[in-house]
């Protein structure tokens, strides 16, 4: 029987931790927050979306270069296997019409989070909150500081599971600042850069004033190859929505080369035939809002939305196919749902240990990997966590 220390008290760490308890090892959970899962519950506040029904080979993809690793991951612990585990808390799930896995309408957030802590109670885990890791004390030590007590202290477990996740939403404790620590041994971190976050458009001062904020409901959006359904909201600053957020690594590499722009569709269930079909019914004399009201059910903000962005206003075709939104950059790091950066898969092996630290594991989102919201960014913590477990 192993003793191990945990690093954060997430998805990652705490599943880490219930999977090691289950199997005789000796956990301790060390986090920095007064509680344990606050970016879990923040992630419920949307709608708690835990997983994704889609067929594994579409699952791994959405996790983009980490697609090959992440296949395994899944496979180790699937989607399925998360519904059968929050069963077990008797947290019932069920399939939304998106394919996004969700609790019943009778469970919350937090009812997950009490059930999970009674179970990691009960198998005898240890949860320390308001203590910092402040780093390593020789080969296999760690340093950490009582915030209560004042009191520093260092322990020497049979292996540590680090999950002290990426850097956004700083306010729940993913925080990235042991970047430093891990720098300190060797470890190439890669910068920390915003992912599923809103896009930056520079609107002019009357269209901030005559829109304000308003969705576009059954869109297509697109940059460069990549095409996104759903729906957007126009805000003062830019654009959100789940196609956005979708679509941020690649507005992140156009934008690294100078400019992005997304293509806007606002029809995209008709063809090109049939939209020329119905432009050329427009009357002389009706005035735009009106003709794309009937002909097309557009109604308010897309008129206004056609004459901000719209190069030449009388192409309706080109504007409702293909409608170019300059994008001048993103959204702040703490203000997005997840962030890319942190730890190279190639700074670990295939166990997800540390290459310079033998015996240290690394879960959750201080690895570098990214995916869109639906579910998947949650499965990836809980995947890593249970995958670093098997391994102790």
């Amino acid at each position: 029987m192993a003793e191990v220390v945990i690093i954060g008290g997430g998805p990652a760490g705490l599943l880490a931790a219930q999977r090691l308890a289950e199997r005789g090892h000796r956990v301790r959970v060390f986090e920095q927050k007064a509680t344990v899962g606050r970016k879990f519950l923040v992630a419920g506040h949307g709608g708690f979306n835990l997983t994704n029904s889609e067929d594994a080979p579409a699952f791994a993809g959405r996790y983009g270069e980490a697609a090959a690793f992440f296949q395994k991951l899944l496979a180790h612990f699937s989607p399925a296997d998360l519904r059968r585990w929050a069963a077990d808390l008797g947290i019932a799930t069920f399939v939304g019409t998106s394919g996004r896995v969700f609790p019943e309408s009778q469970h919350k957030p937090a009812d997950l989070l009490r059930a999970w802590l009674r179970r990691l109670a009960e198998l005898g885990v240890a949860l320390h909150v308001r203590h910092r890791w402040l780093g390593w004390a020789g080969d296999t030590g760690l340093r950490l500081l009582n915030e209560a007590s004042g009191e520093e202290f260092t322990l020497v477990p049979d292996a540590t599971v680090l999950a002290l996740g990426g850097a956004s939403w700083p306010q729940t404790g993913s925080d990235g600042l042991w970047v430093p620590l891990l720098e300190g041994i060797g470890v190439r971190c890669r910068p920390w850069q915003p992912a599923n976050c809103g896009a930056e458009v520079a609107w002019s001062a009357f269209f901030k004033e005559k829109v304000g904020r308003a969705p576009l409901k059954n869109i297509a959006l697109s940059c460069g190859n990549y095409t996104v359904r759903g729906e957007i909201m126009l805000t003062d600053y830019g654009l959100e929505g789940t196609p956005v957020y979708a679509l941020t690594p690649a507005l992140r590499a156009a934008l690294a080369t100078g400019s992005a722009t997304l293509h806007l569709q606002l029809k995209p269930d008709l063809t090109p035939e049939e939209l020329a079909r119905r432009l050329a019914r427009r009357r002389p004399g009706t005035s735009l809002a009106a003709f794309l009201s009937s002909a097309f059910h557009l109604r308010p903000p897309v008129p206004t939305l056609l004459r901000e962005l719209a190069a030449a206003p009388d192409n309706l075709l080109a504007a409702l196919t293909a409608l170019p939104i300059p994008v001048a950059g993103l959204r702040p790091l703490a203000e997005a749902i997840s962030s890319a950066g942190g730890v190279p898969l190639s700074e670990v092996d295939e166990h997800l240990m540390l290459r310079r630290r033998p015996g240290t594991y690394v879960a959750g989102e201080m690895l570098d990997w990214e995916a869109p919201t639906g579910g998947y960014l949650l499965q990836g913590c809980f995947s890593t966590g249970a995958w670093v477990a098997s391994f102790i």
